[in-house]
């Protein structure tokens, strides 16, 4: 569960940061603040900061059971089509019978965060009309019964034609977590109106 923990407290902080990258909100609507050592971007605006904390905590029971695949962060143009992608694969290992060195963690989560700071050139504009969400891909579907599977609602992202274009941003494999951040942006020949 310690572990789920620190993955839950990273991913917070993360899309916090991904949002404040991408330009979505006045300035203001973040808040300068140090985590694990790092000078982080944190959503301090009351319903983006909601936003971003229910979503990362309600995946930490399925984080915990390891039905989490992909955490990924979507950002979309006025048509509600997928233009840019910032995705979190993990694993993480629960059969993790040592000790967790939380420092060997702590230094691992924090390289992802200081390549976040310096993503923006990867990155793709942002449109002026767009929007965002986090979605989570899971392994497998949680029980019917499970009372907090029944707070996700399936997604209704359309998906592109062709395989994305990926590019690596940081990725570390240490027990008991493996994790790659990676974005993802449509293929130059993918029809423009995926809908036709």
């Amino acid at each position: 569960g310690q572990i789920a923990q620190v993955v839950v407290e990273f991913l917070e902080v993360a899309v916090s940061c991904i949002v404040f990258l991408k330009g979505f909100y006045p300035p203001r609507a973040f808040e300068r603040r140090r985590y694990m050592n790092v000078v982080v971007q944190k959503a301090v605006h009351p319903e983006l900061a909601s936003y971003i904390h229910s979503t990362t905590t309600g995946l930490l029971p399925f984080i915990q059971k390891g039905l989490v695949e992909r955490v990924v962060v979507i950002f979309y143009d006025k048509e509600h089509v997928p233009i840019e992608k910032f995705v979190f694969k993990l694993s993480v290992n629960q059969s993790y019978g040592s000790k967790l060195e939380e420092a060997d963690l702590e230094f691992a989560l924090r390289a992802f965060l200081i390549k976040l700071t310096v993503a923006e050139p990867v990155t793709k504009s942002r449109p002026s009309d767009g929007s965002w969400e986090v979605t989570a891909y899971f392994r497998s579907l949680p029980g019917d019964g499970d009372r907090e599977a029944q707070l996700w609602i399936p997604t209704d992202t359309k998906l592109w034609m062709q395989a994305p274009h990926i590019t690596p941003i940081k990725s570390v494999s240490c027990d008991p977590l493996k994790m790659q951040l990676y974005l993802e942006h449509p293929s130059p020949t993918e029809p423009k109106n995926p809908a036709a």
